[in-house]
């Protein structure tokens, strides 16, 4: 009798811990992960990264962007191509024409795919005409 009691016993710990297992392979959440960093680098090829900043857009807006909901509401725009996110430069503005690069980055992952997305501008002053303000680098 207590054969069977112990090897039933088992049998009811393998089946919880297999149903546990199958319950850990769900998906956390119904939205597909949207988690970047964003970053501004100066610089040839973005060495030195003077500031950054992380995005949670799915299921809610978070991070340490100062404004998460503006920031993917920006990205949410681009869908998906984020040269959308350059704007033709401010007429109004006049650059200086030295060449002093800043390098604008967005890697992770957006709607469930990575990305990595880079573009330089000539200096902060073209970089600054270009963006207009776009929410997602207003950190």
């Amino acid at each position: 009798m207590r054969h069977r009691i112990a090897a039933v016993s088992a049998a009811a710990l393998v089946t919880v811990a297999g149903v546990t297992g199958i319950a850990e392979a769900q998906p956390a959440s119904l939205y597909a992960p949207s988690a970047v960093v964003l970053a501004v680098a100066k610089g040839d090829g973005g060495v030195t990264v003077v500031r950054a900043s992380t995005l949670s857009c799915a299921p809610s807006a978070q991070g340490t962007h100062p404004d998460p909901r503006a920031a993917c509401a920006a990205l949410k725009a681009t869908d998906g191509r984020l040269d959308a996110l350059l704007s033709a430069p401010d007429r109004n503005r006049a650059c200086p024409m030295h060449y002093d690069p800043v390098v604008v980055t967005v890697d992770g992952v957006w709607q469930g795919s990575r990305i990595a997305w880079k573009h330089t501008f000539a200096n902060s002053c073209a970089m600054s005409a270009t963006l207009n303000g776009n929410a997602a680098f207003a950190f």
